[in-house]
């Protein structure tokens, strides 16, 4: 963990991170795939976008950079692991371990969502509704990648595999962009959360932000000596 800017700057200007380079690569390899996938596909699922098959060479190439995003996909987690295992470990940590102020999260995030007065709950690096979000596109990534196998190699799949295959497909790349449409909402529109996004960029954050959002992980690194105290008087100028 690294504070970016010095003690005696102005709070709104002092940057803590909150992502390691590694995550912010391998969220980018994510998005990246997963949109290239999706607009490949598009000509495929419906004639509808058969415009695009020109823009993307041709039916069969279409097909081929499909399958190639299709490998890159399969590789954000192993880029996080093999680079920042001890974040990997943090991430699985937080998704398996739910408490009374997670449960609490959700009734003050509906209020925060729709401009309503709302509260901030403590809560540790990942927040309930991140743990949530994490967990459908764990189920979304294994429904994508588990069914484009026998989609891919269906000579070697019994035919009605490859037809649950494909429905299977479907349904994860459905629930997929269901989700995506919130998080980039959330993470690029909604005004008291987008102050977060430069974390997947940069992989760091403004400190009050962090503070506000995730009050236990920050209150714990202030301990460790890593972030600033923003309550001490001297981090208060120009708040």
């Amino acid at each position: 963990m690294e504070v970016t800017a010095m003690s005696n700057q102005p709070k709104s200007d002092v940057k803590v991170r909150r992502f390691s380079k590694a995550f912010v690569w391998a969220h980018a390899v994510n998005a990246i795939s997963f949109f290239a996938l999706y607009i490949t596909a598009l000509p495929m699922y419906t004639e509808f976008f058969d415009w695009l098959y020109p823009v993307l060479g041709g039916p069969a190439n279409a097909r081929l950079l499909h399958r190639i995003f299709a490998v890159v996909f399969c590789t954000p987690t192993i880029i996080w692991v093999i680079f920042d295992f001890k974040g990997f470990k943090l991430w699985i940590k937080e998704l398996v371990t739910w408490k009374k102020r997670d449960i609490q999260f959700f009734s003050e995030f509906v209020k925060e969502l729709f401009g309503f007065k709302f509260k901030h709950v403590r809560q540790t690096f990942f927040n309930a509704g991140e743990k949530i979000n994490s967990i459908i596109q764990i189920f979304t990534a294994i429904l994508i990648i588990g069914s484009g196998f026998p989609m891919w190699f269906h000579e070697y799949f019994p035919r009605a595999v490859v037809q649950w295959g494909y429905f299977l497909h479907n349904v994860g790349f459905g629930l997929a962009i269901a989700v995506i449409v919130g998080h980039v909402y959330l993470s690029v529109v909604h005004k008291n959360s987008r102050p977060g996004y430069s974390g997947v960029v940069t992989g760091k954050v403004p400190a009050w932000w962090a503070k506000g959002h995730y009050a236990d992980w920050y209150d714990e690194e202030v301990k460790k000596g890593n972030f600033p105290d923003l309550d001490d008087p001297k981090h208060k100028k120009g708040a």
